[in-house]
């Protein structure tokens, strides 16, 4: 049997709160628009009430499925989650985003056959950021070091994207690094692949606060970044 059209995958850690309308709010575009599609949820190391949720919720909807990660982990979280996507389309989701306007952008987009990923810049021209100043900095830096130390061409890598899961799941596999890095080194692999990558600029606007502290995960992006930069520039990886 052909599996779905499209595969929406999102990454939760300690959700609980938000899980039920976020999802139900997705789950309604989506029908609305009357797409075939899953919703995967790639559950990674949660301490409240998250898992418990998901079990119901999940029974509750065959549209959605999730697995569970025993350590909380953004980037294996999100490669397993591409792995085991069944969708011809691919989207990378956070729960608290779920831009349907996304959606309908990559997918009009994605009708031209020789386009392999959609990018969601919260950084190219066009782009509205409402999150605090040092979050956007930051997202600035980071990806300045990518150009800088890895040649990328674009303005982001991280959050919203989509892609033709047969040609790029290869990609992610090739992956070496995880956590909040892994998101960049698939769009910095693809871009260095030649595969076909287009930016769009988006409207964010996040519905709660991050789940992990922005200056707690400073030390492991930059170790992330070193070790990727040794892995593509000297190793040859």
């Amino acid at each position: 049997m052909a599996g779905p059209r499209l595969t929406v995958v999102i990454p939760v850690y300690n959700e609980e709160v938000i899980l039920p309308s976020a999802l139900a709010d997705l789950t309604a575009g989506l029908d609305a628009r009357r797409l075939d599609y899953e919703v995967l949820l790639a559950e990674n190391g949660s301490t409240d009430g998250t898992p418990a949720l998901l079990d119901r919720l999940t029974a509750a909807n065959p549209r959605l499925r999730w697995f569970h990660c025993s350590t909380p982990n953004y980037g294996a979280a999100l490669k397993q989650g591409m792995l085991e996507a069944r969708g011809e389309l691919v989207f990378c989701d956070e729960i608290d985003l779920c831009d349907l306007l996304f959606y309908d952008r990559a997918l009009q987009l994605l009708a031209e056959p020789t386009l392999d990923m959609v990018v969601g810049s919260k950084a190219a021209r066009g782009a509205v950021d409402r999150r605090p100043f040092i979050r956007r900095l930051a997202t600035r830096v980071h990806n300045g070091l990518l150009r800088l130390l890895l040649g990328f061409q674009g303005t982001d890598t991280h959050g919203l994207k989509a892609f033709r899961r047969e040609r790029l799941v290869p990609v992610a596999r090739a992956c070496v690094v995880d956590r909040d890095v892994f998101a960049s080194e698939f769009v910095v692999r693809a871009w260095r692949d030649g595969f076909r990558v287009l930016e769009i600029p988006i409207q964010l606007e996040e519905k709660r606060q991050p789940s992990i502290n922005l200056l707690k995960r400073v030390p492991n992006v930059l170790r992330q970044v070193a070790k990727l930069v040794w892995v593509i520039r000297v190793r040859g990886g």
